[in-house]
């Protein structure tokens, strides 16, 4: 056996180690080291050959060691330890396609997706009531409603003291539209005494609420009267919107067979004329008032409908409908409102719950 390089032999300056006599044969292993036996790594082995130490058995730290929970608060991840959440592709792509990403629609799963509604259509508020449409320019607060509906439905409320007794209370209507949902409720505003001694001829304010309590439209009518036989003091009602700001009036037409009403802006231009029939009075039937434009053509009409036997017997709660032009300017069509109101106290608001229908308008 040779011996060994001296101090000044020439070895190759990367060496891990220098020459050492305990090596095979005398000599330092050939560089680059083989490694440990079938390793197959290219890693230079520990001394004399030792093997690595091993590592910890398979499964000793769980299936998912890097991210298991820690039992105290993590502290910030080391760098390349950072989590992503799964990908999500959609049915039928290929894994790894790079599908768009799956937009999950609110709602719990199983339930058909929210409908959207479309613009214009009436939408249902808190408690059944309409939403009031946004972005109507020069329209009265409140009015706004009225742009998008072309018929609205009025109910009067039972009232169950008078039903009884005959006493005569104020009355309470509410406001509908095609769909049922509430736009206005309606309030009569007067005081005991002049309910009972004036009877339907009573003169009245009726204060027109929206959903928010405001009052949004103010009916007043004066004492005055209805027959054909005082023709310088028939029946009017003027309409302002908000309450103080004139917007409109309907006036009585001296007529002897029929009802006859103008509808005036607040210029007191006519815009619509109301023709009714000549008897008031219907059995199992609707009573209906036609709104007609200058030109003689009919635009509308309001109707009394008929609300059942007991209703119409023993009480003076009505209903009423009113169609008119969708298209129609939002101040006319609630001067139309307010003349509907006119036309139930003229002629189907009881007296003691007695019918005081006639013909004609004597």
């Amino acid at each position: 056996m040779s011996a060994p390089p001296g101090p000044g032999a020439a070895y190759a300056p990367y060496a891990p180690y220098p020459p050492s006599d305990d090596k095979i044969g005398g000599y330092a292993a050939p560089y680059p080291p083989s490694g440990p036996p079938n390793s197959g790594m290219g890693y230079p082995p520990g001394p004399g050959n030792a093997p690595y130490p091993p590592g910890p058995p398979m499964g000793a730290y769980g299936a998912y060691y890097y991210f298991q929970p820690a039992p105290y608060p993590p502290g910030p991840l080391a760098p390349g330890m950072m989590m992503h959440q799964p990908q999500q592709y959609a049915p039928s792509q290929p894994y790894g396609a790079y599908p768009p990403p799956v937009m999950v629609q609110p709602g719990m799963p199983g339930q058909p997706p929210p409908q959207v509604a479309q613009a214009g259509a009436p939408q249902a508020a808190a408690g059944g009531w309409m939403s009031i449409p946004q972005g109507i320019p020069s329209c009265p607060p409140g009015l706004e409603y009225l742009t998008s509906i072309d018929q609205l439905l009025v109910h009067q409320k039972v009232e169950l003291l008078e039903a009884f007794t005959g006493f005569e209370t104020a009355n309470k209507y509410t406001v509908k539209n095609t769909l049922g949902q509430k736009v206005y409720w309606a309030v009569e505003d007067t005081d005991c005494c002049t309910r009972n001694c004036c009877g339907p001829a009573r003169p009245f304010d009726m204060k027109v609420l929206d959903y928010y309590q405001n009052e949004v439209l103010h009916f007043n009518r004066p004492l005055r009267c209805s027959s054909c036989c005082f023709p310088c003091c028939l029946q009017t009602l003027e309409v302002s919107a908000p309450p103080g700001n004139v917007i409109g009036t309907v006036e009585q037409n001296w007529s002897i067979f029929t009802p006859q009403f103008s509808i005036k802006d607040q210029s007191g231009n006519t815009v619509l004329r109301i023709e009714g029939p000549f008897c008031t009075f219907s059995i199992c039937g609707d009573v209906e008032f036609k709104v007609v434009a200058n030109d003689g053509s009919q635009v509308g009409k309001i109707s009394k409908q008929w609300s059942g036997f007991a209703r119409e017997a023993f009480t003076d709660s009505d209903h009423f409908g009113i169609n008119f032009p969708m298209d129609l300017d939002v101040r006319v069509k609630a001067t139309l409102l307010g003349c509907l109101f006119l036309i139930d106290y003229m002629f189907f608001e009881k007296s003691g719950n007695k019918e005081s229908d006639r013909p004609g308008m004597f």
